[in-house]
């Protein structure tokens, strides 16, 4: 006996649900006739993940009722052919003045045009970017059904990271687990997702089919890796990473047990997990809210080079325009090193400078600043003109203009609120100046994408970082080294690690006390910033919520 099963590692849209409904119904007939006879969606694939307040809308779970009907309808000649979609189930039971939701999170099994079971997810993720208390209640009971003389049990998403709900469907009769997810990326996940299966492998002793979703959502990425685990709790196959992908895993009976062999993609480097991770968020975001182009202040400095490659990669090289601002402090390499990359990546490329604007500034404001000598508000004030440019050209040529800043400018407020902030997504956000610099190497020593080999100017990575907002200025003249700043930004941050901690691990009080005061400081900068990718376990995102309006000192 060999049953073939298929998963959709497919990239969906958030309320798109005729286009996911088309998705789903092409890979189901694209498996049958290959052979499958049981097709895993991942969670919530007919309305894509996570969909947020939309949940709240009757609307919508109507709409996702009829989008599971279509599915049924246009599959329904598929002889014993299986099919499980998820998507939520439910309706509102409503009260004077308040909804209150009575919703799952779900997975529909599909044979023949017939939904013969349904599945809720028992446990519901309430960290992180994870919100899902917000919006469903818990399932109760087991799923367990029947393709081609195999049990299947059913389990979405967290519900495999705890114990009992496997030993519940193997209690059920389940010989074989299908997990159908949707976790967001970060920086090994993937790798750590399979080490947790091996381990409800272990525990339960079934054979384990880990379906994937793949795409980008907003802030998160979810990255594919989909991949099965043997009964004798070994990797037996693996999906490539950041692609849809129809994936096969074949299963056989031999004797009493149940063993499973699918292809095995090879294991990546983390890098590049990470540039593929920040390639198709910005991809992504760009083309499921319908632009076509992006535009880019590029300074001759490491974030805009970083960024501007990754967009090139994202989006072609016909769909960027990079623009340098020089001001009066500009250095003459910058202009050289932007001209250069824009040359090595064959992006349109234009410079405008920004010395009239900003003597016309100062003219116009000296009556009302009484003599007070330049300061930070003479930078500001450069920055905010190159905003103003960029948005213009937003304006009138439709372009998304991203902007350029890490996650350790984001932490420290180390940038201007109507400036270098202008734009509508920051695919850098969650990056690290550190990591910043180690991405800019990696990029250079690979072109995974064929669009330019060494891109971005050696100077660029070696040089000081500067604002160049005034005269010699480099970034240590306000901040700590990087490198010590980006490890407090990551055990505070990050890790919830506390002051005490911190100075105990060695760091200067000096350094964490500015650190850490910075980033209280500046939340208000940061809930007004653009979105970007997500690619730590915890962002300035979704899962950081901080009020503005803060006395908390720790």
């Amino acid at each position: 006996m060999t049953l073939k099963i298929a998963v959709a590692q497919l990239n969906f849209v958030v309320g798109d649900m005729p286009g996911n409904a088309q998705k789903i119904i092409d890979a189901a007939k694209a498996a049958y006739a290959e052979g499958a006879r049981l097709l895993l969606t991942p969670e919530l694939s007919i309305c894509a993940y996570i969909a947020e307040d939309l949940f709240l809308r009757p609307s919508f779970i109507a709409a996702c009722d009829d989008a599971v009907k279509t599915v049924a309808r246009e599959t329904a000649g598929l002889k014993d052919m299986v099919i499980v979609v998820g998507h939520p189930i439910g309706k509102d039971q409503r009260g004077k003045s308040v909804s209150v939701p009575q919703r799952t999170n779900s997975a529909s099994v599909i044979r023949e045009g017939r939904v013969i079971e349904n599945y809720a997810k028992r446990l519901l993720p309430n960290y992180q970017v994870f919100d899902e208390r917000r919006y469903f209640t818990p399932g109760q009971g087991t799923c367990v059904f029947q393709v081609e003389g195999v049990s299947v049990g059913l389990l979405i998403c967290e519900d495999a990271w705890f114990e009992e709900p496997a030993q519940l469907a193997k209690e059920a009769g389940a010989e074989l687990l299908a997990v159908i997810n949707a976790s967001p990326f970060h920086i090994g996940k993937g790798y750590e997702r399979e080490t947790m299966m091996i381990e409800r492998v272990k525990a339960c002793g079934l054979p384990l089919v880990y379906a994937h979703l793949v795409g980008g959502q907003d802030e998160v990425v979810f990255e594919g890796h989909s991949f099965a685990v043997g009964a004798d709790a070994q990797l037996a196959g693996r999906a490539p990473s950041f692609e849809e992908k129809l994936w096969f895993v074949d299963v056989q009976r031999a004797a009493d047990a149940i063993e499973l062999k699918a292809d095995m993609a090879p294991a990546r480097a983390l890098d590049a997990d990470l540039w593929d991770a920040l390639v198709m968020g910005l991809r992504d975001y760009v083309r499921k809210n319908g632009f076509r182009t992006v535009a880019l202040g590029l300074s001759g400095g490491i974030d805009s080079a970083l960024v501007l490659a990754i967009a090139v990669d994202a989006l072609g090289a016909q769909n960027v325009h990079a623009v340098m601002m020089p001001s009066p402090y500009t250095a003459g390499i910058s202009l050289e090193d932007a001209r250069e990359m824009a040359r090595r990546m064959n992006v349109r490329y234009d410079e405008i400078s920004i010395l009239p604007e900003f003597e016309s500034f100062k003219a116009s404001l000296k009556p009302l600043f009484d003599g007070k000598p330049e300061d930070i508000t003479e930078e500001n004030i450069q920055a905010r003109i190159r905003g103003v440019m960029l948005m213009a050209l937003s304006n009138k040529h439709g372009h998304l203009i991203l902007t350029t800043g890490n996650k350790s400018e984001y932490a420290t407020g180390y940038c201007t609120l109507y400036g270098d902030m202008c734009g509508g997504f920051a695919p850098i956000k969650d990056v690290v100046k550190t990591k910043v610099f180690e991405m800019a190497r990696w990029r250079n020593a690979h072109d995974p994408f064929k669009t330019g080999a060494n891109p971005i100017p050696e100077r660029i990575i070696t040089r000081p970082p500067s604002a160049e907002l005034r005269a010699d200025q480099t970034d240590q003249d306000s901040l700590p080294p990087y490198e010590v700043l980006d490890a407090i930004i990551e055990r505070y941050m990050e890790n919830d690690m506390g002051v005490a901690e911190l100075v105990a691990e060695g760091f200067k009080p000096d350094d964490v006390e500015l650190v850490t005061r910075l980033i209280k400081i500046n939340e208000s900068k940061r809930q007004q910033s653009a979105v970007g990718t997500r690619v730590t376990h915890r962002g300035f995102g979704k899962d950081w919520r901080y009020p503005m309006t803060n006395k908390f000192r720790a």
